[in-house]
């Protein structure tokens, strides 16, 4: 099928189902998530700030509700809230298949793409010919991401691997050229490439294998990130993507290499949840703006089952990211962004209350966000939060005095049975100790997704779920006497209704 076609086709498929479905209300759509409007969407490409936009790009099937055709979508936005969707920016063509990357705006006009002084952006993707070789290409836009002309000396870098993809580029002032940082999946290296141009690169270094080897590493993102409580320190975070989960790593890049500062015995992870993967950090955001990432909600050990449509998989909500020392590791802190507030309706500010059994509470939805203050009685408590409660179903939120972890169990939520490794990965668990004897749990249900950030996003737990809307309920639970208090509970806006 030629390019032409494959373009008309899938504009075709989409303005079949916008008259067919009236989209965003569907069973289980996010309603404050980003979701492609119809069809599949996996990990977020291109992540750049330019001229008061915010762009998301991100790998998409403009011909299906599974994985397949991998073609860039785009959608913009003014506040990382509110998205437009526009036409698909680089189609997959023949036998390529347009596969992660990301974009910069070349502002010096290095690369020379930039014409008649309009200043070019810049996308650099891995091209991708299935079980043959995995190559990194280039394409621009003179009209701010809208349309793109591939560059007609493709590939600007070819190692002739099956298994050589996701590059993350910036311009790293210092040195005064361009930084890719690519990854070797099999080998679990990241490498570290310059380029004056955009179009020449330079291997520079490799970091590698440390931490989680289990799986393949995929999408590598290197962001200068600030230290909490240290104003104008800042550190280098490496977060990378293994098969269904995430790690990170802090410490020093020269230009040349990352060297890590934190120790290798225990695995870092940006989300211990089950949902959270292939996250990167916005590009060129203003110097006031704290680094923020967005990272694909799903997980591949199910990700084409899972029982949504007309659409597929969603991003999660953007991140602000710093780091601090605790306990001799750099620890990543991610919040939410401060502009959900403005989704937020009247809060109900529930009384301090103590809990031993279970107390439902009489506000309900299942699109909200909640902050809570736990304080659990010494020895074996459990205690926590159940939403989606009702018809004997539930998703748990909980902390194990005992174990001292705080939990998510969504083995109870319904819907569980469309894929055997879904329903086997139910219960996820990290370390969190108490702080003045107590834990924060910052909450946010959109209908089929859970966010959790915990004592200030110190940690974070992702989770998808499959329950009915009338399940709406709340309630807290506890197995001895735990101290609730600073309940605030909003129910929030949906960014698709204006």
């Amino acid at each position: 099928m030629c390019l032409k076609k494959i373009i008309l086709a899938g504009l075709c498929v989409v303005n079949v189902a916008l008259a067919q479905t009236k989209l965003y209300t569907e069973q289980y759509r996010p309603q404050f998530h980003f979701t492609p409007a119809v069809n599949w969407c996996n990990d977020p490409n291109g992540l750049v700030y330019n001229n008061g936009t915010y762009h998301l790009f991100y790998q998409h099937n403009p011909f299906g509700n599974v994985w397949g055709h991998m073609t860039w979508g785009h959608a913009t936005s003014t506040d990382l809230l509110h998205w437009k969707h526009l036409p698909i920016a680089i189609p997959e063509e023949k036998d390529t298949m347009i596969f992660s990357g990301t974009c910069v705006v070349d502002k010096n006009n290095t690369s020379g793409f930039g014409k008649g002084g309009k200043i070019p952006m810049v996308a650099v993707y891995t091209a991708h010919i299935e079980n043959v070789n995995q190559s990194q290409h280039i394409a621009y836009s003179l009209d701010d991401g809208v349309t793109w002309t591939k560059y007609n000396s493709n590939p600007v870098l070819d190692l002739h691997k099956k298994d050589f993809r996701d590059p993350k580029i910036f311009w790293h002032e210092g040195k005064k050229y361009w930084i890719m940082a690519l990854m070797l999946p099999v080998e679990h290296f990241v490498q570290f490439y310059s380029s004056p141009n955009l179009k020449e690169w330079k291997h520079l270094s490799n970091f590698g294998p440390v931490g989680d080897t289990s799986g393949v590493w995929e999408c590598p993102d290197l962001t200068q990130v600030p230290v909490e409580g240290m104003p104008g320190k800042k550190k280098w975070l490496l977060q990378m993507s293994q098969n269904a989960s995430m790690q990170y790593f802090v410490g020093e890049f020269d230009g040349v290499q990352f060297k890590n500062e934190n120790t290798t015995n225990e695995i870092m992870r940006p989300d211990y949840g089950p949902d959270y993967y292939a996250a990167i950090a916005y590009n060129q955001l203003p110097a006031a703006h704290l680094p923020t990432a967005i990272g694909w909600i799903n997980n591949w050990y199910y990700a084409n089952d899972i029982p949504t449509t007309p659409w597929k998989s969603a991003m999660s909500l953007p991140r602000t990211l710093s780091v601090k020392k605790q306990n001799g590791q750099w620890l990543l802190i991610q919040q939410p962004v401060k502009k959900m507030q403005q989704l937020r309706n009247k809060p109900a500010v529930i009384s301090k209350t103590v809990v031993t059994g279970e107390k439902i509470l009489q506000v309900k939805s299942t699109q909200f966000e909640m902050a809570v203050t736990l304080s659990p009685a010494a020895g074996t408590t459990t205690c926590g939060v159940k939403i989606a409660a009702g018809n004997n179903q539930y998703f748990e939120i909980g902390y194990d005095a005992a174990k001292q972890v705080v939990y998510t169990d969504r083995s109870n939520t319904g819907l569980t049975g469309f894929n055997v490794n879904y329903k086997k990965m139910s219960r996820y668990e990290t370390k969190a100790v108490l702080k003045n004897g107590v834990i924060t749990l910052h909450i946010f249900l959109d209908n089929s997704i859970a966010e959790i950030f915990v004592n200030n996003g110190e940690a974070v737990l992702t989770s998808q779920f499959y329950s009915n809307r009338e399940n709406n309920g709340i309630t807290l639970f506890s197995n001895g006497a735990t101290t609730f208090s600073n309940i605030i509970f909003w129910t929030l806006k949906s960014i698709w209704k204006q």
